[in-house]
């Protein structure tokens, strides 16, 4: 059954970022007697087969002697999740992993397919050890594309954009399977009362190289919603970069703070305690699911402050908004490129024409943004992608177009503690193969 469900899941994949998180979460919704080993392994097999689809759909055409795209997508998927088991699971038997193929096929398809699915998958067992891949160094750039499973259009922009050898660790680095991180909530606990709290859970936790709040889980057994921790308030998941980046903007207690696009809040609610939940952070999204959600992330964390209103930051907010905030926070929509560890599908959802339709897209939004600025005040552009064009090439854009606004240096305004993450032109920048956190890019504006 397992199995079943991770190929329905697979199954359904489109290409909107973070289809198999919300199919995952109904497929478990809908088969609630499943154990929590069970859920780990269809979650392990689904985030692998997309982690990994360049590569064992490379295998697959070298064993196959008619047009790849003549396989049907639903027989596709059968073979790639027992390959995924053959190649990355030690410890399931690769007979097992044939078997229970070929019931799939039978179950889905038909006899002829469970054959065409039983033969290929043996013969590549036979020939595993002598699988052809690109060669490393008449076809560089193939080669890292299919040893490590991600499209050409994107190894070709890394290694412009970072040079071939950083490029190679980032591609490494990218697909290495996540730890949870999780930021204390300081409003009810600090890290130290945290910890033991999780311990006394079964949960070891230990505490992150640069957020003052963040803890890295350990152990952890099942969905973290389980814990009377998480129930009670006491820590919001959360990924370190993210965590950092709401130290940025410097909120103080008292501040009225404008988040442009909230999304599921973990901002917002972080703002609140750094502002100890004084003063007032209006957190914008069109997606009215995605506010309810903050809403009751907040009213866990106990943070009032926070008032979700749905809007659309596309368009001029400022006929519905008449006074001005001291602070703005705009994490807009992005590639997604520096979260991959997490989102897998990233890879395969995104084209090359994404990139600078995202970048005019953030454009708009923080030319909408700006005028709902105090003079004085501060606007914080934030994203999780590695993207020239959406990173420096959005905020050279900007400046361009907003002569009233600056930009400052974040060396002067970050605690010491992340120091380090601040480049020579002063933007907040994180690598997952330099400093083993989620990739993320951040520039600070003021209104002169």
């Amino acid at each position: 059954m397992p199995r079943d469900l991770a190929l329905a899941v697979l199954n359904r994949a489109d290409s909107s970022q973070g289809f198999q998180e919300r199919y995952l979460e109904t497929s478990f919704e809908e088969n609630p007697g499943l154990s929590e080993r069970d859920r780990a392994f269809i979650v392990h097999l689904v985030q692998g087969v997309l982690r990994w689809q360049i590569r064992l759909d490379w295998i697959v055409k070298q064993a196959v002697r008619f047009p790849f795209k003549n396989i049907e997508p639903p027989t596709l998927n059968i073979l790639r999740i027992a390959l995924y088991q053959i190649f990355f699971m030690d410890r399931v038997p690769e007979s097992a992993a044939v078997n229970e193929a070929v019931k799939q096929a039978k179950g889905a398809c038909n006899k002829h397919v469970a054959g065409f699915v039983n033969g290929i998958l043996r013969h590549i067992c036979r020939e595993k050890d002598r699988v052809s891949f690109p060669d490393p160094d008449r076809e560089r750039v193939l080669y890292l594309s299919v040893s490590y499973s991600y499209p050409l259009w994107l190894v070709e922009k890394w290694i412009s954009e970072l040079g071939p050898d950083a490029a190679e660790r980032l591609l490494d680095a990218g697909n290495r399977i996540p730890n949870t991180v999780i930021r204390g909530n300081t409003l009810k606990t600090d890290r130290q009362g945290l910890l033991e709290r999780l311990n006394e859970e079964g949960v070891t936790g230990t505490t992150s190289l640069y957020s003052p709040e963040g803890v890295t889980l350990e152990g952890l057994k099942g969905p973290v919603n389980r814990l009377t921790a998480f129930k009670e308030g006491l820590f919001q998941v959360q990924g370190e970069a993210a965590q950092i980046g709401s130290y940025l903007l410097s909120p103080r207690p008292g501040d009225s703070v404008l988040d442009v696009c909230a999304g599921l809040g973990g901002k917002s609610t972080h703002l609140a305690a750094i502002m100890e939940d004084k003063g007032f952070i209006l957190a914008l999204d069109k997606t009215r699911s995605r506010l309810i959600s903050l809403l009751q992330s907040s009213i866990r964390l106990g943070t009032g402050s926070v008032k979700p209103v749905v809007a659309d930051a596309r368009g001029p907010l400022t006929t519905f908004l008449k006074h001005p905030f001291d602070k703005i926070l705009l994490d807009g929509p992005c590639s997604g490129l520096g979260v991959i560890s997490k989102n897998p599908d990233i890879k395969l959802t995104k084209r090359v024409g994404d990139i600078k339709r995202l970048a005019r897209l953030q454009t708009t939004i923080l030319n909408q943004a700006v005028h709902l600025l105090k003079r004085e005040g501060k606007m914080l552009y934030l994203t999780c992608t590695i993207s020239k064009d959406e990173n420096e090439g959005v905020v050279e854009g900007f400046l361009e177009a907003n002569g009233e606004m600056a930009l400052e240096n974040l060396k002067s305004t970050i605690p010491e503690w992340g120091l380090d993450l601040i480049d020579d032109s002063g933007f907040f920048r994180t690598l997952p193969h330099i400093h083993g956190m989620e990739g993320f890019f951040g520039a600070l504006f003021t209104k002169i």
